[in-house]
């Protein structure tokens, strides 16, 4: 089931990918699979396959909140902005943020849409 919004809280070893609506929340898990060559820069190719698999997660979902630590965040968001434009255009917001139960990380995410949501309807003249 594909849901409008989700919320992606990444580090950079793992990342719960939270699809949810006013009723549920279905998660899922993505972990990076770490392999320990010789060769340079295999870290890199490690952890941009990571990030690979967490922009594949969020696929059909339109409106994407990611959170994390300040170096996560701006390590994935470079990789977005570089590598997967198609997934930096569904992202509407970065915010820094603790580890939070899966219940807190989904009421944090819908406060965060309900304001986004907001500030982007017209203001009427009254």
């Amino acid at each position: 089931m594909s849901l409008f919004h989700a919320v992606v809280r990444i580090d950079h070893h793992a990342a719960q990918v939270l699809q949810f609506d006013a009723t549920q929340a279905l998660a899922q898990q993505v972990r990076e699979h770490v392999r320990c060559t010789r060769q340079h820069g295999s870290h890199v190719r490690s952890e941009h396959e990571f990030f690979d698999q967490v922009c594949d997660a969020t696929k059909g979902i339109a409106e994407v909140l990611v959170v994390g630590s300040h170096t996560a965040l701006a390590d994935f968001r470079r990789y977005v902005e570089q590598h997967r434009a198609e997934t930096a255009l569904r992202i509407v917001g970065w915010e820094a943020a603790d580890h939070m139960s899966t219940n807190e990380l989904v009421a944090m995410a819908r406060r965060y849409f309900r304001a986004h949501e907001g500030m982007a309807t017209p203001m009427k003249a009254g």
